[in-house]
């Protein structure tokens, strides 16, 4: 059976991006991007909403990486060979190989799918996550909080969802990011 982990970088205030739209302070240096590659080597699948499968389609098309960081290749080698799942109504479609679209979320197709998995999944996106919140369908976070407050945007976990978390882990990076993971409870 797969887990099904919610992966978000957020400001200290809850934010993953702000009230213009910008996450431009919540990119990962070399060191944090190398921590997040382990983390997501185990991911087989993707799950995502339209905005966020539109943000990471880049890692799909991004062809001359010869110059960036050994992590930068190695992430987008992993991107392109897991599946992908876009929950979306205006998609018409996918501009990446391994991706189907899904018009509706639906938590049993969803549930069926972790417990056929032999790999880890990943949903992203905080719209998106909240239906699996909300699901019952969240079996872990990892949560990179960025040492910077914003004051608004988009908020990076549910409002009006209730759930124990157990801490599994912690790490500090030198740039003053902060990774938590937990298990809900």
């Amino acid at each position: 059976m797969g887990t099904l982990i919610y992966s978000t970088i957020m400001s200290l205030d809850g934010y993953i991006a702000d009230e213009d739209g910008n996450f431009d302070w919540a990119a990962p240096d070399e060191e944090v991007h190398t921590f997040v590659n382990e983390l997501e080597r185990p991911v087989g699948t993707y799950l995502f909403g339209r905005r966020m499968y539109e943000t990471m389609v880049y890692w799909e098309t991004a062809q001359d990486l010869a110059g960036e960081p050994d992590c930068i290749r190695d992430f987008a080698e992993m991107w392109r060979a897991a599946d992908k799942v876009v929950y979306s109504t205006t998609v018409e479609s996918a501009s990446s190989a391994r991706t189907r679209i899904e018009r509706n979320f639906d938590p049993e197709a969803v549930r069926q799918l972790k417990a056929q998995a032999d790999r880890s999944l990943s949903v992203g996106g905080p719209g998106l996550a909240t239906h699996a919140f909300e699901a019952g369908l969240v079996d872990e976070c990892h949560v990179f909080v960025t040492p910077v407050v914003v004051g608004g945007g988009t908020r990076s976990l549910p409002d009006h969802v209730r759930c124990g978390l157990e801490l599994l882990d912690e790490h500090r990076f030198d740039s003053g990011v902060v990774f938590l993971h937990y298990r809900v409870a």
